[in-house]
């Protein structure tokens, strides 16, 4: 079984905060790889402002270079607009992997409105990274306090593997400021960048347009 970690987002665009919590993530879980999930459209964000799914995913690749993360558009292929159908899909095509959810504090605030949310942390384990200015909230959420007998030790988090499910480590890493809605702020046509034509996902080795 390979180890991979899952993390969702809109990566509109990629940038080093995401890297480098990433690379933190993958120490402290021991992970063989880790699957930036470059959504085709989040239910819970607004679309306006969205750049094209191809723009989004050539900036992952970018951000992504020389580590083991692989950014993949692989939900525009699966079809699936909720992460609990794309999760049940990926299991079932990845038999010989593991994996495991990895999200932002600021997700676990609002997890409790995701479709079938007990059933994703039924699925899988999750790893929740701490972001400033979101942990009270995510920790008084409605998720949370359902979540709160399956918390799992931190220094036990390179154990996830073997838990028994559903289970919730906390992993708090130096905050980065860096955030994609400063970077579009600072230039709204970033995505012009990636305008000349359609980039091969990572992960599927499909060509995305």
């Amino acid at each position: 079984m390979i180890p991979t970690g899952l993390l969702g987002g809109s990566f509109n665009p990629a940038h080093g905060g995401h890297r480098s919590v990433s690379l933190f993530a993958m120490d402290a879980l021991a992970l063989d790889e880790l699957w930036w999930m470059v959504s085709p459209g989040n239910p819970l964000k607004p679309r306006k402002g969205m750049a094209p799914l191809a723009a989004r995913l050539a900036s992952a690749q970018k951000q992504a270079r020389g580590t083991r993360i692989k950014p993949t558009a692989i939900e525009q292929e699966l079809g699936t607009r909720y992460t609990i159908n794309t999760l049940k899909k990926l299991v079932r095509r990845y038999p010989q992997r593991q994996f495991i959810w990895i999200m932002g504090a600021d997700n676990l605030k609002q997890f409790h409105q995701w479709k079938d949310w007990r059933d994703i942390a039924r699925m899988m384990p999750i790893a929740v990274i701490a972001r400033p200015g979101y942990n009270n909230d995510a920790l008084a959420s409605p998720a949370m306090a359902w979540f709160r007998r399956f918390v799992r030790r931190r220094d036990q988090s390179k154990n996830w593997t073997i838990w028994s499910r559903p289970a919730l480590v906390f992993l708090r890493f130096r905050p980065d400021p860096r955030s994609a809605t400063a970077l579009r702020n600072a230039d709204p046509d970033w995505f012009m960048e990636y305008a000349n034509g359609g980039i091969r996902d990572t992960v599927t080795r499909k060509l995305v347009t």
